[in-house]
């Protein structure tokens, strides 16, 4: 039986409260990624798939005398996110339910910002032209996310994997699910949408784990385009032999720290 393409079938089931216990590298580069934002404190932002809302609060936290917005297209991230930051103690903190494909937003922001999200959506035409009609005039949008050639040996691992059985009948008519793009083609979109480009780059990273059990949790909490193509019962399996194959392949031990070679497209762009 042939299963959907990706393409056409992108709507994934995050676990919300074991996304946050394997998230604390994507929590380090987005902490990073706020101390360019130069904030003043008055700022109204957008942070695009913010997740849990941890990044957001921070976000928050920066901007006492002005605004903050996180959306998210996954219900039980956005109900994470609103149970632990109160809207009493942060009042210029609110979450929605929305695609990024699909803003609905006008003139409204200062500053949009974006981390390790946006590589989820393949076509991102839409997105920009909604990132811009988000802004006031002047704003400015800050965002990273996956970019070409981002976590190849764990990419290169699966494909051998899905291509032999018990697994290839799980992934017939299956396609490459995320946009992992290069700064040419993205500098482009972002022209055509009616930004000036102030940068747009390829960022190398180290993605570290304690351990091998640590690096299963990164998998299993992110990789869902994969797991969700197989049953429930079957998704453990298929993990374990990911892991195995990526530490023999990586020359890496399970029971020592486990490095992932990462690159981020990584751009700024003003209204």
């Amino acid at each position: 039986m042939k299963q959907k393409s990706e393409k056409a079938n992108k709507s994934y089931r995050w676990d919300a409260y074991d996304y946050r216990s394997h998230s604390t590298v994507q929590q380090k580069w987005a902490q990073e990624l706020i101390e360019k934002l130069g904030l003043v404190g008055n700022e109204s932002l957008l942070d695009i798939g913010c997740g849990d809302g941890k990044n957001t609060a921070t976000l928050a936290s920066h901007l006492r005398s002005g605004r903050v917005v996180g959306i998210d297209s996954s219900k039980d991230m956005i109900g994470l996110a609103v149970k632990n930051y109160n809207a009493v103690l942060q009042p210029n903190l609110t979450f929605q339910l929305m695609d990024a494909g699909n803003l609905r937003f006008q003139n409204e922001f200062d500053i949009i910002f974006s981390n390790a999200a946006l590589h989820w959506v393949l076509d991102h035409q839409p997105v920009l032209k909604g990132i811009y009609r988000s802004l006031k005039t002047g704003g400015r949008v800050l965002v990273q996310m996956g970019g070409k050639g981002n976590a190849k040996e764990v990419i290169d691992v699966f494909e051998n994997i899905i291509s032999v059985e018990p697994w290839a009948y799980y992934f017939q008519g299956f396609d490459f699910p995320y946009g992992f793009y290069s700064p040419r083609e993205y500098k482009t979109w972002l022209q055509q949408a009616g930004f000036e480009v102030e940068r747009c780059e390829l960022v190398p990273k180290q993605m570290i784990h304690k351990n091998g059990e640590e690096f299963k949790g990164w998998v299993r909490t992110t990789w869902l385009p994969y797991l969700e193509r197989v049953p429930v019962e079957m998704r453990s399996a298929l993990i374990d032999e990911l892991a195995g194959n990526y530490f023999k392949a990586t020359d890496q031990s399970e029971s020592g720290p486990v490095t992932t070679a990462m690159i981020r497209l990584e751009y700024s762009a003003q209204k």
